[in-house]
């Protein structure tokens, strides 16, 4: 027990509930949901995040302030009541999402899962995903437990934040002052690092702290904020400008925080200090946002895993009805957990007993996260050739990757290997990795045929000419660059390939280009077919709903038919020959997902790069077609 009294600057907002603050929590809870459900409507929801953030620092420092005033402040019972609240539900959510993963997620998939649910176990959500990647990515999306980063930042302010108090206290120094030094060098240190290093301004939270000390300055200069009707209206008002402004100017693309943070987190402040506006006690005080905000933190938890593993199980984009039903169930959840999981044990008659116990549960959930990372995801679940086929990885190691299939990001020079000069007819292939997909194909057909190969590829990256590649800066000099060592090694033939989308002016360029400063031909391969999440995803998928082997050919995957026939259109007249891959591994049945019935036979290890059998295959079938005749058969290598 630690017991403090005596004097102190403190002076902390009436310990009255104020049903205001659950409302502006509903505010925030939608503001994220909406983001996740349905991103363009709302660009910038992801600000709701940093409303909590606000309302926590709030909250928590009141809290702490009038105990400490008052002479009974226990870190013990802080720590109690902090764990009750979060604990219960958040154990719920994790052992349904390792539940679920292990009933729709490939081995390294829930091995990851596994490490995540640890980490998430631990109070260090967001450094791990720090580790993993950035917030806003596609992989990042693929997360089940990407959204308990908050989580993290909140759990280790809760841990350190007291302390400091308690020890600002006892010196009988002014909190405002502390509360401002922190401030002040989180959010500069948070300007200076989001140039540079974005992903871990997003994450850590040092550089993101000032959020919550926002709340906390307010907390404790709550009797120097004008209370007045009038003053509390313009307040509100600016409050509501600046979270709304927040939400229509920001996307994904933002540098975020940085200075834009500005905007939720001062609006958030100053809709808290305004409990007589009649923002808050007309709308942020009725009873719908209340009860929303009453549920708002297991409906925050359930919400995202639900998105995520509906996408899994239908494999596709999920349709507008398909996101608010999501959402509906997600409130669903939420007041189930709210009434029957949180109220009994954060409500009910206080004791050590409950905490210890809480304590024991989140500590066997991290248990069996880590017992799925140490089972490399129970990877014996599955029968072994569904098990093979679904941890089918990519290769890039025999695509040449960081020698003649280069990482932009870090690499801008290919290997002297990647051109076999001394070999004619020789074979430029130009395109991003899944050009470099190829390779396995074009050496194996090296075999019969007398033929040199030039790879010149880059990841993300296709060959078009003065086309501006979204992700990827560097891949417009790089085009550049490869086109100028094209007219240096004065190829027979080029062979252009890379994921078509957009840009088909830009290859058109391309084509004419070539044409004129060179004298090969130019045979452009069209996109292989997209599977939407992955093959072997399709294979596991296939396996849980059918309980047998997927078939030769699937109709999950979308080939490029349309495009195709626009590119042919357009390109021919140009002097381009072009070649179909997706007519060779796709017909009116579907496409092929296996050649054979071996585990190494599938033909995508992921969504679109080809396994070396398929490119084996693929190249096998297009190869007398791409020599034109200009090599001769049966000569060897």
């Amino acid at each position: 027990m630690v017991a403090i009294s005596g004097s102190s600057a403190l002076s902390s907002p009436s310990p009255k509930y104020r049903p205001d603050v659950d409302g502006l929590r509903a505010i925030a809870v939608m503001l994220v949901l909406n983001f996740h459900a349905f991103p363009d409507a709302a660009p910038g929801g992801f600000v709701g995040v940093d409303v909590f953030f606000v309302i926590s620092g709030f909250l928590i420092t009141g809290i702490v302030a009038r105990e400490l005033e008052l002479g009974r402040f226990s870190l013990i019972e802080f720590y109690n009541r902090r764990v009750r609240r979060i604990f219960p539900a958040l154990i719920v959510v994790l052992c349904a999402t390792l539940v679920l993963g292990w009933l729709w997620m490939l081995p390294q998939d829930l091995a990851q899962l596994g490490s995540d649910t640890f980490a998430s176990a631990a109070f260090l959500a967001n450094i791990a995903l720090l580790l993993q990647s950035g917030y806003f990515d596609v992989e990042s999306a693929k997360k089940p437990l990407l959204h308990l980063w908050s989580l993290g930042i909140e759990e280790q302010f809760y841990l350190f934040w007291p302390l400091l108090l308690i020890l600002a206290f006892r010196l009988r120094k002014s909190i405002l002052a502390v509360i401002a030094l922190f401030g002040i060098a989180s959010f500069a240190l948070n300007v200076v690092l989001i140039g540079s290093n974005p992903v871990a301004v997003f994450y850590l939270p040092f550089t993101r702290v000032f959020e919550l000390l926002a709340g906390a300055a307010l907390a404790c200069g709550w009797n120097k904020v004008g209370h007045s009707v009038k003053a509390s209206d313009w307040r509100a008002w600016i409050g509501v400008a600046l979270i709304a402004a927040s939400v229509v100017m920001l996307d994904s693309h933002r540098a975020f925080p940085g200075w834009w943070a500005v905007l939720p987190v001062a609006g958030s402040a100053l809709l808290l200090s305004a409990p007589a506006a009649w923002v808050n006690r007309a709308v942020l005080a009725s009873r719908p946002l209340v009860w929303i905000g009453l549920i708002s933190y297991p409906l925050y938890l359930w919400h995202w895993p639900l998105l995520v593993f509906a996408g899994m199980v239908k494999f596709a984009p999920l349709t507008l009805p398909e996101r608010e039903l999501i959402l509906l169930a997600s409130m669903v959840l939420a007041w189930v957990t709210y009434r029957l999981v949180e109220t009994p044990i954060r409500f009910g008659t206080p004791s050590r007993r409950k905490m210890f116990g809480l304590g024991a549960g989140i500590a066997m959930i991290a248990a069996a996260g880590f017992a799925v990372v140490w089972g490399r995801g129970f990877d014996d679940r599955l029968p072994p050739e569904i098990r093979a086929m679904a941890n089918v990885t990519t290769e890039s190691f025999k695509w040449r990757f960081h020698e003649c299939l280069l990482d932009l990001s870090r690499e801008t020079t290919f290997a002297d290997s990647c051109v076999e000069r001394d070999r004619r007819p020789l074979v430029l292939t130009w395109g991003d990795s899944t050009a470099g997909a190829l390779l396995p194909g074009l050496r194996k057909a090296q075999e019969a045929r007398n033929f040199g190969i030039a790879q010149l590829t880059s990841s993300s990256c296709i060959p078009a000419l003065n086309a501006d590649i979204p992700g990827n800066p560097n891949c417009r000099a790089m085009n550049d660059k490869v086109f100028s060592l094209v007219r240096q090694i004065d190829p027979d033939i080029v062979l252009l390939h890379g994921t078509w989308e957009k840009h088909l002016d830009n290859v058109a360029e391309t084509v004419v280009a070539l044409k004129k400063e060179t004298n090969a031909r130019v045979v452009v391969l069209g996109g292989v077919p997209a599977w939407k999440r992955g093959l072997p995803s399709e294979v596991l998928r296939y396996f849980m709903l059918h309980r047998a082997l997927i078939p030769e050919r699937s109709p999950s995957a979308s080939p490029p038919t349309a495009y195709d026939a626009v590119m042919r259109a357009r390109l021919g007249p140009l002097g381009a020959e072009f070649i179909s891959a997706s007519d060779i591994l796709c017909n009116a049945e579907g496409c092929l997902t296996r050649i054979g019935d071996a585990a190494g036979d599938l033909t995508a290890s992921d969504q679109v790069h080809l396994t070396e059998k398929a490119s084996v295959f693929l190249i096998e079938s297009i190869i007398d077609r791409l020599l034109g005749g200009e090599a001769s058969a049966g000569k060897g290598r």
